[in-house]
């Protein structure tokens, strides 16, 4: 089992949402955390509010995170959980994306997520005390919507390098696990994706508030510190997933259904 109190934590995209909310279950179980974020005011308030440390980081840029894990390092001597939090979700029909929406979008989502793994992945190796993972994917990587195309894609590759990983390191490292992030629908700050984008980039990509769309009252709303506790329990039992929203099981069965289908379309003697 992975152990929270008396680790060392690094969070990105800790200014806020889900990430604010790891953040906050971390130290209340005992953990120094590092929260990084592009936003560095806001990340600012949120570290003097949580009585976390601060360290402005853009996930796109591989030299940023190498910044991070140095900086996490050079203040606290180690690092020993990583949470590859950070994320944009504005939507746009595949269609209509340009280029620079899908460079854009897998950036952050995808690359993201292989920057922290690049940077951290060796710290937590050399640990006597092995390390923990978790990366934020979707509930998209269950349940595939319209509109979110690009999200989707990068969310996708974050669970399979995720689960990859993981076969890996149990066995050739089993001391360090890997936990997949798949939230269903989180109150966060996630409907002012586009406010990071780089200034002078244009495209099709529309920031949504989902709490406010059609149906969205009927929708389980989580809070984001409840994120945080669940995120916090699958790290202690070193569980692959930590999902939020079990009670939406019969969309993920429904989808293993149609897969199943369209398997038994092509039974052994026709091959």
């Amino acid at each position: 089992m992975t152990r929270i109190e008396g680790s060392v934590a690094v969070v990105t995209g800790g200014a806020s949402g889900i990430g604010r909310g790891i953040a906050e279950e971390f130290l209340a179980r005992g953990a120094r955390v590092v929260i990084a974020d592009i936003n560095a005011e806001a990340l600012a308030r949120t570290a003097a509010e949580i009585g976390a440390f601060a360290v402005p980081t853009d996930v796109t840029d591989a030299d940023s995170v190498q910044a991070l894990a140095d900086a996490a390092v050079a203040e606290y001597g180690r690092v020993d959980i990583v949470v590859n939090n950070a994320g944009v979700g504005p939507t746009a029909l595949i269609q209509d994306l340009t280029l620079a929406d899908w460079r854009w979008m897998i950036d952050v989502n995808l690359w993201g997520v292989i920057h922290g793994i690049h940077s951290f992945l060796p710290l937590l190796l050399g640990n006597e005390r092995g390390g923990h993972i978790v990366n934020t994917a979707s509930f998209a990587v269950f349940n595939p919507m319209p509109g979110l195309g690009a999200y989707t894609a990068a969310k996708f590759g974050v669970q399979g390098l995720s689960e990859s990983l993981a076969l890996e390191l149990a066995e050739k490292h089993p001391d360090v696990h890997v936990t997949v992030l798949p939230p269903g629908p989180v109150r966060t700050n996630i409907k002012n994706s586009l406010q990071a984008r780089p200034a002078g980039e244009a495209g099709a990509l529309k920031d949504v508030d989902l709490t406010s769309t059609e149906g969205a009252d009927e929708l389980p709303w989580m809070d984001p510190r409840t994120a945080g506790g669940i995120v916090a329990r699958a790290v202690e039992n070193d569980d692959l997933y930590a999902i939020t929203h079990p009670q939406w099981w019969p969309l993920v069965q429904a989808r293993v259904d149609r897969l199943r289908a369209e398997f038994d379309k092509y039974p052994p003697e026709v091959i």
